[in-house]
């Protein structure tokens, strides 16, 4: 493992709220509004499909690679001075359909993941292709690992071979199984020996799916640093690298960590 103790804190906030069901321009409006309560973050973090709630009307929802929300997020970037992350339905450059998160900077690159596991229940294998990679962010030295919803039950896509610092997922994430959510993300923490940030949404989507938040900061050891349970609105916390690293010197059982590839 790397050194840590020289790292700056990272200040990052969860934004938690209701979604407009399939109105890209009611939800860019109410997340403009917002996000003027993000000021001062590092990284701010938005649900999954924070456009149009999770939905599987893929051919009439997709944006284009670099369309309006993609440069919504990087003005909302700029504006904040600060990374403004989550994921939108996009029609990638071949023609297929991806749940896609976009990490806006604020020098105006844009970065992606894919989301690999598709949730079957609800059919979104049939409309979205999965993507093929995982992906590491860096941010003020911190090695963050984005992932969304349904991939957070799966533990060697998240397993952190990389050194990741921060696990970070996006969801909708329904309220009928809240306890599955509040039992797993602990545990992606403690295997990890890393931070944990996960933003759900709130309320009820078109389909009378009813969520119920639980956005989250865990630390290294599966502690809460920050749960906001069923609360709308922005919440920000910070976190210490210099905590992180004396746990992992402390007890570093990376070192006994199996290793393996993925195909």
């Amino acid at each position: 493992m790397r050194d840590l103790s020289q790292l700056e804190n990272l200040n990052i906030a969860l934004v938690q709220t209701t979604l407009a069901w399939h109105d890209c321009q009611a939800n860019h409006a109410h997340f403009q509004e917002l996000l003027l309560q993000a000021q001062g973050a590092d990284l701010v973090i938005l649900p999954e499909m924070f456009t149009t709630g999770f939905s599987m009307e893929s051919e009439v929802l997709a944006e284009p690679e670099n369309g309006i929300t993609s440069r919504w997020l990087l003005d909302q970037a700029r504006r904040l001075d600060a990374v403004v992350t989550g994921s939108i339905i996009i029609r990638a450059a071949d023609g297929s359909h991806r749940n896609r998160l976009l990490w806006a900077r604020p020098d105006g690159e844009l970065l992606h993941y894919d989301k690999r596991h598709l949730f079957r229940m609800a059919g979104e294998h049939e409309h979205y292709s999965p993507g093929e990679r995982q992906v590491q962010f860096e941010l003020k030295g911190w090695r963050i690992r984005p992932l969304i919803c349904y991939d957070l039950r799966f533990p060697v896509w998240s397993r952190g071979v990389q050194d990741t610092d921060l696990l970070l997922y996006t969801a909708n994430w329904p309220g009928a199984r809240r306890q599955h959510w509040n039992r797993l993300l602990p545990a992606r923490a403690i295997e990890n020996l890393c931070y944990v940030a996960a933003v759900n949404r709130i309320g009820i989507d078109g389909k009378g799916v009813a969520y119920t938040g639980d956005s989250q900061v865990l630390d290294f050891q599966g502690e809460s640093v920050l749960n906001v349970c069923e609360a709308d609105g922005v919440f920000q916390v910070s976190l210490c690298a210099q905590r992180l690293d004396a746990y992992r010197q402390s007890f570093p059982a990376y070192l006994d960590a199996d290793t393996f590839q993925i195909h």
